[in-house]
């Protein structure tokens, strides 16, 4: 039984790569798109009570995680209408844990601090913590004086650690026992607090509060009352402390399928579990983040922002790539009128086309590596290495073809004044440079952000799709002006 629910657990992390890739077509996403058509609709109506009506039968009718998801399409004012008439407060409670933060905002301006607190309360610590994150300093201080305080104490215990580590994914509600306590125990304690979720399994301390092993749920069920936990215990092999980073812990569960890996302090104590839940929203940020680091841009295309705020947001990142192609056009200006230079510019897309392309894959490749845990330190000169052959291939295969297709056409198509050989070799040697620049940028740039902890995806960004494009450009404005030198 345990097996079977740890390949459960192991199908949702092995599965998110391909269900991530065909997202559009996916039911869910359909969901998303109907129950979004019957909001807009409702929203549409000519009176309020209408509204009021329809769309609170719409919200009856829905799952709230749904609508928590279908409801960031909508504009913000509308948002709060649709939390106000979910059917009960724990339907509230589950809509606020997993829709976004901007939905949470706008929702927190309609309600008051003590509405707040009784949505806290019944709450897990680690998604109270990231409701606070979601307000004002001063309002997250004003609803945590509110609290029961023990609940306060352990908000503030997980909101002490870093954004990005173990400690603010672990739950610090748990059930962990002396390994002297017998099954019949450990199950009258769980009966007895209701309030703590029940993970697939309960951890083991000895006299002096050390972690030393874990019982699954299953064992619980099947064996004898009297039994002690110590009879029944399996060991720990894998566990990280509160200050481990969010990467490692994926990277743990994922090699490992952990179903509950456990949060221990600088003695060994466990203070907090983090469950296979808990990392696919991980991964959720970190697909995320990947991403938008590629592309130039931190906007959410599912939220319903204004024109002219999403055009901020990618507006610096394009704007490198303006200045980039100035650089280029100064280039071309100083060279222009040069004798050898009259043809050169007709094969810069061809250049900076090729050597983008060269680059990307080089950085991409490297990126994913670091990403799956596939490249580690031992193994990183290799790949290196890998990259930078395949880069120089590359070049020597391509710059040959090009050079020989554009000699052929010169000489028996076209028939300009410019000599066909000194053209071919032109345009190969070009070819030849902008790949292998483009490839030690492409190989190198990757390491040279993850030794100063920026995300290594920003390798594949505009940032750096320009700077290769500048650096190309004049590589193969360089071999042009050497050919024409010696030939």
């Amino acid at each position: 039984m345990d097996r079977i629910e740890e390949q459960n657990d192991e199908e949702i992390l092995d599965d998110y790569a391909t269900t991530a890739g065909n997202l559009l077509d996916s039911r869910t996403s359909q969901l998303d798109d109907v129950l979004n058509a019957k909001l807009e609709e409702a929203f549409h109506h000519p009176t309020s009570q209408v509204i009021i009506h329809d769309v609170a039968k719409i919200a009856s009718e829905h799952d709230p995680i749904d609508l928590a998801y279908a409801v960031t399409r909508l504009p913000a004012s509308y948002r709060f209408i649709v939390y106000k008439n979910l059917p009960d407060f724990q339907a509230k409670i589950i809509f606020m844990i997993n829709t976004g933060s901007n939905t949470r905002a706008a929702i927190f301006r309609e309600i008051d601090d003590r509405e707040i607190k009784n949505l806290l309360e019944k709450m897990p610590p680690d998604e109270a913590v990231a409701m606070l994150d979601d307000m004002s300093d001063r309002r997250m201080k004003r609803v945590l004086d509110l609290l029961d305080p023990k609940k306060a104490v352990r908000i503030r215990e997980l909101q002490r650690h870093d954004r990005n580590s173990a400690g603010r994914l672990m739950s610090n509600e748990f059930f962990t026992f002396p390994m002297h306590v017998t099954i019949g125990e450990v199950a009258s304690h769980i009966r007895n607090n209701p309030g703590i979720e029940l993970i697939r399994s309960v951890f083991v301390t000895n006299e002096q509060g050390h972690l030393i092993g874990y019982v699954p749920g299953r064992n619980l069920i099947v064996n004898p009352h009297e039994l002690q936990l110590r009879q029944v215990m399996r060991p720990v092999f894998h566990k990280v402390t509160a200050d481990s980073s969010r990467d490692e812990v994926v990277d743990l569960v994922e090699r490992y399928k952990i179903p509950a890996l456990p949060v221990v302090d600088d003695e060994d104590r466990p203070i907090g579990v983090i469950t296979y839940e808990d990392v696919v929203e991980a991964l959720e940020d970190i697909t995320d983040e990947t991403i938008a680091n590629m592309a130039g841009t931190a906007e959410d295309v599912s939220e319903h922002d204004p024109i002219l705020k999403r055009f901020f947001w990618r507006a610096p990142w394009l704007l490198v790539t303006l200045c980039a192609g100035l650089v280029n056009a100064a280039a071309m200006s100083h060279f222009s009128g040069r004798e050898w230079f009259a043809v050169v510019p007709f094969f810069v897309p061809l250049i900076t086309g090729m050597s983008g392309n060269v680059g990307i894959q080089c950085s991409t490749i490297l990126v994913r590596g670091m990403s799956t845990g596939e490249l580690s330190a031992g193994t990183r000169r290799e790949a290196m290495s890998k990259e930078l052959l395949i880069g120089l291939l590359i070049g020597l295969v391509f710059g040959i073809i090009c050079g020989v297709v554009v000699y052929s056409l010169n000489e028996f198509v076209v028939h300009s004044q410019i000599d066909s050989l000194s053209l071919g070799t032109t345009v190969s040697c070009g070819v030849l440079g902008a790949c292998l620049t483009a490839t030690v940028l492409g190989t190198f740039s990757p390491f040279f952000f993850a030794r100063f902890r920026i995300d290594p995806a920003v390798a594949s960004g505009p940032i750096v799709t320009a700077f290769n494009d500048v650096l190309s450009t004049l590589m193969f404005f360089l071999v042009a002006r050497l050919v024409n030198l010696f030939i």
